[in-house]
């Protein structure tokens, strides 16, 4: 049996609905959420998975053989680790066989969002059962939801600001981190029921995306689509984090969205090796292309 966490999430739940369309495989949802995002994705089978509450994990990993174990979403380091703990602790009393964990790719290694990660990586180094590490590069929601957001301004002004300076953030979508996670599960599992060992078993594979933009090529996309001339403009630091703190953002959300940009501009997200290509039945989506279908989108000039 198969159980994935967070389905109610994205990411979980496009995890889910890719193991149900294989054929031969027991799937089983598990989420915290008791609203309607969880029959949306579950059709109201799921077991109640709370990371916050150690007990839902003991009884709702019972009989479950490979653990797709969706990382916990922001919270404070230390909330985080206490979850994913409380999860690994869980899945060793409950024999749990093999352990999918998604984590965070190593170009953004020196992020503060990186810190929890590389903790529940030392953990289930530790653990009795196998681990297979899914190392998830940034989404690429993130610069195209910049362009997006900024194509307004844009085509009022002729710039596009944002705290890049000559760095690149590589892309990866979502769909595409859910496509390895869901034939990684599957082939774990039926080795499993095989009683064979794993290629995957000990494995850690880092899912960064092969392109990446920078601000400049943004401000080129956005000068496409508005028909005008777009020019860059880094913004400073400073400058963000002041935006940052009149936006009415937890204060961890605020440092860690500073990291992000400030390894952005020192230049530590831009990719240089990934197992994304290898691992998917197709070609990698293309961030240049998220972002120019963004900017060309209904409404993007305003």
């Amino acid at each position: 049996m198969i159980l994935v966490t967070g389905v109610s999430g994205a990411l979980g739940g496009l995890v889910l609905a890719g193991l149900r369309a294989r054929p031969d495989l027991e799937v089983v949802a598990g989420t915290s959420s008791g609203d309607g995002r969880a029959a949306q994705h579950t059709g109201n089978t799921a077991r109640h998975i709370d990371f916050d509450d150690p007990a839902s994990l003991t009884a709702g990993f019972d009989g479950v053989d490979t653990l797709v174990f969706i990382s916990a979403g922001f919270a404070e380091d230390d909330v985080v680790t206490a979850r994913h703990g409380a999860v690994v602790a869980a899945a060793t009393a409950a024999g749990v066989r093999h352990v999918i964990y998604t984590s965070l790719s190593a170009s953004a290694g020196h992020t503060t969002i990186a810190v929890p990660h590389l903790w529940t990586e030392k953990q289930l180094a530790a653990a009795p059962f196998e681990v297979t590490v899914l190392r998830n590069g940034f989404y690429s929601e993130v610069p195209v939801g910049l362009a997006a957001g900024a194509a307004e301004s844009a085509a009022a002004t002729g710039v596009f600001a944002a705290p890049f300076g000559t760095g690149r953030i590589s892309g990866v979508a979502r769909e595409d981190l859910a496509e390895v996670a869901v034939r990684v599960a599957a082939e774990v599992e039926r080795d499993l029921r095989a009683g064979t060992s794993t290629a995957h078993a000990g494995r850690t594979y880092e899912l960064e995306g092969v392109t990446s933009v920078s601000g400049a090529e943004i401000a080129g996309l956005l000068s496409e689509s508005l028909g005008r001339p777009v020019e860059y403009r880094d913004v400073p630091l400073t400058e963000l984090r002041d935006s940052l703190l009149g936006g009415g953002l937890e204060p961890y959300r605020i440092g860690h969205t500073v990291s992000l940009f400030s390894n952005l501009k020192a230049g530590f997200l831009h990719a240089t090796h990934s197992d994304l290509p290898a691992l998917l039945s197709g070609v990698p989506r293309p961030i240049h292309a998220e972002i120019a279908d963004a900017v060309s989108g209904p409404g993007a000039a305003g």
